[in-house]
């Protein structure tokens, strides 16, 4: 499928997983509190919007053609403290530069960017954030020899059924 095997999703956390809100007064509360310490223990303290993760979405994310990798400043704590409660195995770490983004970018392309492309090495992938923006488009495709999908995910909801069926269509389309 697409030339190099199955392709690659990138998928941000705070803002795709984890919902910051809506209009006033919403809140949405997916595991309880006791859940969340019973799953991941210890490693919940200090994390207080782990009951906003909904385990629907990890199942359909499990269910994904493709080959995961965090792109998320959660990084390692990905798998210790989202992933068990999606139920999703853990994932490799796009890890973050040390210190500031990398120089150079030009206004606009989010510091992910040139992470991504570089990390994919020209294979097929899907970028899933909610800081995904026109610059960040236009900057992969001049830079990236094979196809992408940018999927920026409302951070008010999170990832919808929209948009994860819009990524599960993607990703069975061969190129």
């Amino acid at each position: 499928m697409r030339g190099m095997g199955l392709p690659l999703l990138y998928l941000d956390v705070d803002g795709p997983l984890i919902p910051f809100g809506g209009p006033a007064g919403w809140h949405v509360e997916h595991l309880t509190g006791r859940r969340v310490r019973e799953v991941v223990g210890r490693a919940a303290e200090g994390h207080p919007l782990l009951g906003r993760l909904d385990p629907r979405v990890g199942a359909r994310l499990a269910g994904l053609r493709c080959r995961p990798v965090w792109a998320t400043t959660w990084e390692h704590e990905a798998n210790v403290c989202v992933a068990p409660l999606l139920g999703l195995p853990p994932w490799p770490v796009l890890e973050e530069p040390d210190g500031a983004a990398p120089a150079g970018l030009p206004p606009g392309v989010h510091w992910k960017a040139p992470l991504v492309v570089g990390h994919a090495g020209g294979a097929a992938f899907a970028w899933v954030d909610d800081e995904i923006g026109t610059a960040d488009r236009e900057w992969v495709a001049a830079r990236h020899p094979g196809p992408a999908l940018l999927l920026r995910v409302d951070p008010r909801t999170g990832l919808t059924d929209e948009d994860l069926t819009a990524l599960e269509e993607w990703l069975r389309v061969p190129v």
